[in-house]
């Protein structure tokens, strides 16, 4: 997929989107910049300013800064959220001064440990930002990829303590052994607090290369279980699929040394997510059509909603008919973007 071949509609909305905050409500992600660069990476750059448009009023301003973040002080604000402009400055500087793929290469594993941040939307975000420089590197682009790694940093936030459950060999049995959290907890870090324990999986992954082959694996099976699966929160299951799918389509702006770490990373996000909101029981999905990718494409743009347009991105990353089954479930299970 090409996001460089836009006629600059994909730059004009990122610098639209740029005047908004990461957040809304308070800690509500703002799904725009990566909706915007999904629809434009799969030929849909026409369609960006239209979609921002219904978006608009899910965007709120630019927060406050409140002092520099510094090479000497920045431990001291990684995790406050309350510091978002004031990294996303730090980034805009650093990203000035040296190569994009330099500082992602310094700041990606100070950042990994805390993908869960921002229910998991502050890595998804850089991994969107990262395709969009790839293909095309621009001011716009690189403003992104700066407001992404400040969102992370401001919102990383680690889990520790996890203790692990037996292995399997398959990432799709992996999945099916995790275990659901215990009712009554609400919203998602409630919920990430609960998850105690989530079984091995890849943990004797070694080498770059089959650290890559087990994250495409997972990666396909999260979007495939979806389709039977994603009735236990149709949102935020989504990220179960979306989360490590960023960290995948990263991996080759990254050293090699740090793909195997991002395997681990990802495997647990995604397992977190689906214990946090697995359902009772899965069901037996049928689509009623079987689609072409041009055509899942279609319908998730048509439907709006930012989670269906991003899972989709992802069930063509797949390409397979499964993927595109899970597509058309969300189109089916979420609610059109008004």
């Amino acid at each position: 997929m090409d996001t460089s071949d836009t006629s600059g509609q994909f730059e004009e909305a990122l610098e639209r989107i740029h005047a908004s905050g990461p957040e809304r409500g308070g800690w509500l992600s703002n799904h725009a910049p990566m909706v915007v660069e999904a629809l434009a990476a799969h030929g849909q750059a026409g369609a960006v300013h239209r979609w921002v448009d219904l978006y608009r009023d899910k965007l709120e301003d630019f927060p406050d800064r409140l002092a520099p973040v510094t090479d000497d002080n920045w431990p001291s604000a990684l995790g406050d959220p309350r510091r978002i402009a004031d990294w996303t400055d730090h980034f805009s500087r650093t990203l000035a001064e040296r190569p994009w793929r330099s500082v992602l290469a310094t700041w990606w594993p100070r950042l990994l440990p805390g993908l869960h941040g921002g229910a998991t939307h502050t890595v998804i975000r850089v991994g969107h930002a990262v395709r969009a420089v790839e293909a095309g590197e621009n001011a716009p682009r690189l403003t992104e990829l700066a407001h992404a790694l400040g969102y992370w940093a401001a919102r990383h936030q680690p889990v520790t303590g996890l203790a692990a459950l037996p292995g399997t060999p398959t990432a799709t049995d992996a999945l099916d052994a995790v275990p659901a959290i215990a009712a009554g907890h609400v919203g998602f870090r409630d919920r990430l607090s609960a998850v105690h324990r989530l079984p091995a999986w890849a943990d004797d992954v070694t080498d770059p290369e089959t650290a890559r082959e087990r994250l495409t694996e997972l990666v396909r099976a999260a979007t495939h279980r979806y389709a039977t699966h994603g009735h236990g929160e149709p949102t935020m299951l989504v990220h179960a699929a979306t989360a490590p799918n960023a960290v995948l389509r990263t991996l080759d702006s990254l050293p090699r040394e740090q793909w195997v770490p991002s395997l681990h990373a990802a495997w647990t996000a995604s397992a977190a997510v689906t214990a946090m909101y697995a359902p009772v029981e899965p069901v037996v999905y049928t689509p009623p059509a079987r689609l072409t990718a041009e055509e899942a494409l279609e319908r998730a743009l048509a439907h709006g909603d930012e989670h269906v347009i991003k899972l989709t991105d992802t069930a063509l990353d797949v390409g397979d008919d499964q993927a595109l089954a899970a597509a058309l479930r969300s189109v089916e299970m979420s609610e059109p973007l008004a």
